[in-house]
């Protein structure tokens, strides 16, 4: 037996009325014969035509359309959604005017997968009245989007792919995309246009504003399609236009990023690339691949970070900056070419950092800037005012870099520029 209006709640654009009264004959997955009793109280009839009312061809194939429907769906396992995609020669013979009772025969004809072809004849007492040939085709229903995102804000007009996992409170806002191997934490913010792909999993209070670009495949020519992750921490901010890429096979396979940090817009993380937590990134900052940038470092607007630097905690790199080797960190480091422009105090200071640490890191940037580097660690060393654990931590950022750190001092015209402004 079936239940007529929840399976043509099935059928995708349907006509707001049932136009099957009843099934009179139903051969499953083969014919099906139902009937409709037209009658003059329909609304229809009130503008087709007045005084001559006549049942409008298009709902004679409306008609046809949902009887082909109950007998396609009604036996279709997955619950499918049934749309109509064609109707072929048809043929209107007679009217169909009120008190006629519209017999309504579909056999089934061709299937090839999701596209099913049904043969479909209207009568009314024994003449055919129209026929025509109907192709339907069957698309899953999606789940309700409370259903599949419990306690979550997803947008009508957001792509989001099943397999993703929302958090509780999170909102995906307008025409916002999220991939199928996305881990979305809890009261997080994806942002009109955004777009959040890969094997990528955000942290909870995450913010990605319009148009961010999160997760997607490396701007590297030795990537071969192989999977890779995205790994990003609580309470991030990635403004307008950021793009943040997941790593490669060759650089570890991950690119990680901590809690607390700040995107500005068009700001750059490439493959591979490490970032620790509290640091910002000024608009349009960009660091190349394997680059790792540790806590509370700032990169301004502008600079660029060369491929398998890094940069110390509590470093600030200053507006235009290009950086090819190790940033020291406590340190401003500012230019093209880059040099070092003394402590980073301000930083320091907002930082919680004591006046008296404050002057032990300036006076082993002093030895730094006026010996070479061997002798300035090894006074550094042998100083015991110079005992702290920042101290040491500056001493082995230098001892362990590969790619050599920038220990350049400004240059005297640029020192007397600074003081006169």
């Amino acid at each position: 037996m079936i239940t007529i209006p929840p399976v043509l709640e099935r059928l995708a654009h349907r006509y707001p009325s049932v136009l099957v009264d009843a099934v009179t004959s139903h051969d499953p997955g083969r014919r099906i014969v139902a009937v409709k009793n037209v009658t003059v109280n329909e609304e229809y009839f009130q503008g087709h035509f007045p005084g001559t009312p006549v049942l409008p061809a298009v709902l004679m194939i409306e008609a046809l359309t949902q009887a082909a429907t109950l007998l396609v769906a009604g036996t279709d396992a997955e619950g499918r959604r049934a749309r109509l995609r064609g109707v072929d020669k048809a043929k209107f013979r007679r009217q169909v005017v009120p008190g006629d009772r519209v017999e309504l025969e579909v056999a089934m004809g061709r299937r090839r997968g999701a596209v099913v072809r049904a043969r479909a004849v209207a009568s009314v007492d024994g003449h055919v009245v129209a026929e025509a040939e109907l192709v339907l085709a069957f698309e899953r229903v999606p789940r309700p989007r409370e259903a599949a995102f419990p306690g979550a804000d997803v947008h009508e007009t957001a792509i989001v792919h099943e397999g993703a996992v929302i958090g509780e409170g999170t909102v995906v806002g307008p025409h916002a995309i999220v991939g199928p191997q996305v881990v979305l934490g809890r009261h997080c913010h994806v942002g009109a246009s955004a777009i959040v792909e890969g094997y990528t999993t955000i942290g909870d209070r995450t913010e990605i504003y319009p148009f961010a670009s999160i997760g997607l495949v490396p701007q590297d020519r030795k990537f071969q399609g192989e999977v890779t992750r995205l790994v990003i921490g609580q309470h991030n901010i990635f403004r307008e236009f950021v793009t943040i890429h997941r790593g490669t096979a060759g650089g570890g396979g991950v690119t990680t990023i901590g809690d607390s940090n700040l995107f500005m817009a068009y700001a750059h993380v490439a493959h591979d690339c490490h970032v620790g937590d509290s640091t910002i990134f000024g608009n349009g900052a960009t660091i190349g691949g394997h680059v790792t940038v540790e806590d509370f470092a700032t990169i301004s607007a502008y600079s660029g970070v060369h491929q398998f630097c890094r940069v110390g905690r509590h470093a600030f790199i200053g507006g235009y900056t290009v950086v090819t080797r190790d940033a020291l960190p406590y340190a401003k480091t500012v230019g093209n070419r880059a040099r070092i422009y003394g402590v980073n105090t301000i930083g320091l200071v907002r930082s919680g950092f004591s006046p008296e640490l404050i002057g032990k890191l300036g006076r082993a940037y002093r030895h730094l800037l006026q010996h070479n580097t061997s002798r300035a660690l090894e006074l550094i060393e042998r100083d015991p005012t110079l005992v702290a654990d920042e101290v040491s931590y500056l001493v082995n950022f230098i001892l362990s870099a590969k790619r050599g750190v920038i220990l350049r001092r400004p240059s005297r015209r640029v020192d007397d520029q600074i003081e006169t402004e």
